[in-house]
């Protein structure tokens, strides 16, 4: 005699929660000013200046700009604000750092505006395993979102989930 097969997932109250499906489009671009640079190391005020007039930053529209400078040279301040005051009205967000630190930045203003009250007093399990460049550092920002609301927090998928947290 065969016995029904019941899928327990299913009829669960898990919670999945997926941070790829928070990824916002546009294109990342790593902007290194090393090639404005004398030699690569040395900012001549007057010829950067002129470089950050004249570039287009029209192509820039919709993107993410993580500014740098690949090279050992000493970067003023007022060098990286310059190419932000340029470049802020064609792209989505600026910031001085990496691909990987954009994508932190990234997240980080979009965990902050998530209403999780969704969650409150039930078990959730943070999606693992994404097509899509999620940071690590993102699901630690909403494992500590979720913490205080949720009754358990997992990774992974529902079939084989790591568990994290259970309130007591």
């Amino acid at each position: 005699m065969q016995e029904e097969i019941i899928n327990r997932v299913a009829q669960s109250k898990l919670e999945t929660f997926n941070l790829e499906d928070y990824y916002p489009e546009g294109e990342r671009v790593l902007f290194d000013i090393k090639d404005w640079l004398l030699e690569g190391f040395l900012l001549k005020e007057k010829d950067f200046r002129e470089k950050a007039k004249n570039h287009d930053w029209e192509q820039f529209q919709g993107t993410y700009i993580a500014l740098t400078c690949s090279t050992d040279a000493i970067i003023p301040a007022w060098a990286f604000m310059l190419i932000t005051t340029y470049v802020s009205p064609y792209a989505n967000k600026v910031i001085i750092g990496t691909l990987e630190q954009l994508e932190s930045s990234i997240y980080q203003d979009i965990i902050k505006d998530i209403d999780v009250s969704f969650y409150n007093d039930k078990p959730v399990i943070i999606k693992g395993c994404s097509k899509k460049p999620v940071p690590q550092n993102a699901y630690i920002m909403i494992t500590n979102k979720l913490l205080p609301i949720a009754k358990s927090v997992m990774y992974g998928e529902a079939c084989s989930s790591v568990p994290l947290y259970k309130r007591k």
